[in-house]
């Protein structure tokens, strides 16, 4: 009998697998089920973000930004809106930065809380997925409600925020699946204002992380899939340029919260959990934690925008808009809030780099300005992008099915990583 010789065989995974988040192409080389080498093709959601900005006033870029990580919205937001602030050399007004920083919050546990069920789901947990989205829905309640819209909010400008939060919440209608009893009570939180139905969420929301906690952290399949699964250590993280929940994983607490403060986070009191290992175990830790963390600044927020109400937006009508009422009356306002929708303002030249730490790292918007009405140039330095190029070193010597658990620890989204 001949020997046979025995090589190895490419796969393709994905783009169109439900584990690839989108448009991940991953060309896999295997040896039997051992992966030799995993070379990540990305450029399929491509849609020239950063190069549309360049055409278009700085105020009407702030949409795009929201399509850039679908999953956390506000978040990129705040980066580019920060960015034209400071060329400008505008502040918004206090308020405004804690309504900021608690919409920030809200949007970490929206995105950890989409990781957690889509991630479950990958590896087999299937209730995970809709225990968390039941708590997701009541929060985009909340996007849509400052802003009328569920996801793309558009919420943040520059010079504050476009509205104050709003006094009543949307209720549920009766209909033949909620009725009676069942009506009021899918209603009771939301008999008041907006900050009180944050109230009771907040209240109600560490018993509904102890719901996940219950099943998967002590889970022994769950344990299984994700224990000594894609260990990054500390320096390899820095290396690669790791930042949020991939960095503090392996240990390093880095947190842009903490360490460069903006918004109101200098005045809210939280901790950066951190991993101890740095496998996919402790990086669902330390999400999970985040979401407690999380609640917590949203509490505070709370309580200090119940007793301080002010202003949301700077009263420069050459960056913010004037209201309705004064528009019908003043004829300079009208003419201020046409300029304002059609030209934009123009930022003195210089550039800037503003960075926020988004749920899944460090999101930055690089602006060069040239004085005009239009970024010269604009650069997102996403943080799935720097994630995903440390793809083939981690799962190499890993099984495939390690592969999926690897993709979902590192939480990329696609709109971002490929802008």
């Amino acid at each position: 009998m001949s020997a046979q010789e025995i090589r190895n065989y490419t796969l393709n995974f994905g783009p169109q697998h439900p584990a690839a988040h989108g448009v991940l192409r991953l060309i896999l080389e295997m040896d039997g089920e051992v992966v030799q080498r995993a070379d990540p093709h990305i450029g399929l959601l491509h849609r020239g973000t950063e190069k549309l900005a360049e055409s278009k006033p700085f105020n009407q870029s702030i949409g795009y930004m929201d399509r850039l990580d679908y999953v956390s919205m506000m978040c990129n937001e705040h980066a580019y809106v920060r960015a034209i602030e400071q060329l400008l050399g505008v502040e918004a007004p206090i308020r405004a930065q804690y309504i900021r920083t608690m919409f920030d919050e809200i949007t970490r546990i929206l995105n950890h809380l989409m990781w957690i069920g889509s991630n479950g789901l990958d590896l087999g947990a299937m209730a995970v997925f809709l225990y968390a989205f039941r708590e997701r829905e009541e929060l985009m309640d909340c996007y849509e409600a400052v802003s009328g819209a569920r996801m793309h909010a558009t919420y943040y400008r520059p010079g504050g925020v476009y509205r104050d939060l709003p006094d009543t919440m949307p209720k549920y209608r009766e209909s033949p699946w909620r009725k009676g009893d069942a009506l009021k009570r899918s209603n009771a939180w939301r008999e008041g204002s907006m900050l009180d139905f944050l109230q009771a969420f907040t209240d109600d929301f560490p018993s509904k992380i102890d719901e996940y906690e219950t099943l998967l952290t002590d889970n022994r399949i769950w344990k299984q899939r994700t224990v000594g699964i894609g260990v990054v250590p500390p320096e390899k993280a820095l290396a690669w340029g790791m930042t949020g929940p991939m960095l503090r994983g392996s240990g390093v607490a880095w947190d842009l919260r903490k360490k460069q403060p903006y918004a109101a986070y200098a005045h809210v009191d939280f901790d950066i959990p951190v991993g101890v290992t740095g496998d996919c175990y402790d990086r669902y830790l330390v999400r999970v934690e985040e979401m407690r963390q999380s609640n917590r600044i949203i509490q505070q927020c709370i309580s200090w925008l119940r007793a301080n109400p002010g202003p949301v937006m700077v009263s420069n009508f050459k960056v913010a808009p004037p209201s309705r009422t004064e528009m019908k009356e003043d004829m300079e306002a009208l003419i201020h809030h046409f300029k304002l929708f059609t030209e934009g303002y123009s930022v003195p030249a210089g550039e800037v780099y503003s960075a926020v730490e988004a749920p899944k790292g460090e999101f930055g918007v690089y602006l060069v300005s040239d004085g005009a009405n239009k970024p010269f140039r604009l650069k997102a330095r996403a943080p799935g992008f720097a994630h995903l190029s440390s793809m083939d070193a981690i799962v190499r010597g890993h099984m495939l099915a390690d592969v999926v658990a690897m993709i979902g620890t590192y939480d990329i989204v696609f709109g971002e990583v490929d802008r």
